[in-house]
């Protein structure tokens, strides 16, 4: 009856009889349960592996089962803690798969239909330049390299100014973080007012660049996205990402409502990072998906962890999973 939950039927028929036996010990559970002591014990250990027993603080030296509203409960949210997780997973599934297309393309540069590789950013350039004159319709672009500097805005600006102009739509998401760089923020606002459509994301899988939705540019490596890139025209690859990108779209928030706390209590960001945590990430891992520093990745994990008044990030993932805050 509890086997969804983790126990087996001989530690579940243990759990019950501690439950209506209190002061039970090894030897009265296998008499009354008709078990052998060896497999009570095995069934004690567990229990006490879940948090369904654990040390009497009235009979020292005995076990205690912990009531069903609180043990269950726990059980419960731990299992909605990894399946938060899991579906974080999933979320970016499409983006993994697109990056090992472009990882398999670098292996084999000639023997990939529908694969262009680029390497350098000379030629990643001189590639985007020429798909920028050949769009038609729309430019749709995931950007999760955080603040851009200022020599990146000053060769942005006519290059969108000028497909603004010929009537293309520009959309594009950010990272919610960038409202912490002013030079940014003032592009942002700059390019939304020419007519660029603009949305910002607590995190994003990649980067991602379609052009009329037949070609994707996307690096080979995430953590370099300057040392080379492919270009992918495939049909199946671009159902795909555009699918990704349009999902990504449809939660991402319009510039200028970043920060605001939804019915949870929660910003973007701390939701994303609570997602993060209860998944296991370090600071580091962190600060680079929300596109923060390892400081403020920090200061924002300890927060979360004190208003869930948690000891672990473990605890952390569960006691968030009890309250609805990852669903």
């Amino acid at each position: 009856m509890l086997t969804a939950l983790g126990l087996d039927p001989v530690a579940e028929a243990v759990y019950r009889a501690m439950l209506a036996e209190r002061a039970d010990g090894v030897a009265e559970l296998a008499g009354r349960l008709e078990l052998a002591e060896d497999d009570v014990r095995r069934a004690l250990d567990q229990l006490s592996e879940l948090s369904l027993v654990r040390a009497s603080y009235t009979m020292p030296g005995s076990l205690h089962a912990v009531s069903p509203e609180v043990g269950l409960e726990l059980l419960l949210a731990r299992q909605q803690a990894e399946l938060a997780a899991q579906q974080q997973r999933v979320a970016t599934s499409r983006a993994t798969a697109a990056q090992l297309i472009a990882e398999h393309a670098a292996l084999r540069p000639f023997a990939a239909p529908g694969v262009e590789q680029l390497t350098g950013i000379d030629e990643i350039r001189d590639r985007l330049a020429r798909l920028t004159r050949q769009v038609a319709a729309e430019v749709m672009t995931l950007a999760p390299d955080g603040e851009h500097t200022p020599q990146s805005i000053a060769a942005a600006r006519p290059l969108n100014n000028s497909l603004l102009e010929r009537g293309v739509r520009l959309r594009t998401v950010y990272l919610e973080s960038v409202s912490n760089s002013p030079h940014t923020q003032e592009y942002l606002e700059w390019l939304s007012g020419r007519g660029g459509e603009i949305r910002t994301a607590a995190t994003l899988p990649t980067r991602l660049i379609i052009v009329d939705r037949r070609h994707a540019v996307i690096p080979l490596s995430s953590d370099d996205s300057a040392a080379g890139a492919v270009v992918l025209s495939g049909q199946g690859t671009l159902t795909a990402l555009c699918a990704l990108f349009d999902r990504i779209w449809q939660s991402a928030k319009p510039l200028g409502e970043n920060g605001r706390r939804g019915p949870k209590g929660l910003t973007d960001i701390e939701e994303a990072a609570l997602k993060l945590l209860a998944d296991g990430h370090t600071d580091e891992a962190i600060a680079k998906r929300l596109g923060v520093s390892p400081r403020t990745a920090r200061r924002i994990a300890t927060g979360l962890m004190q208003r869930l008044d948690a000891r672990s990030r473990f605890e952390a993932g569960a006691r968030a999973a009890q309250r609805g805050w990852l669903g």
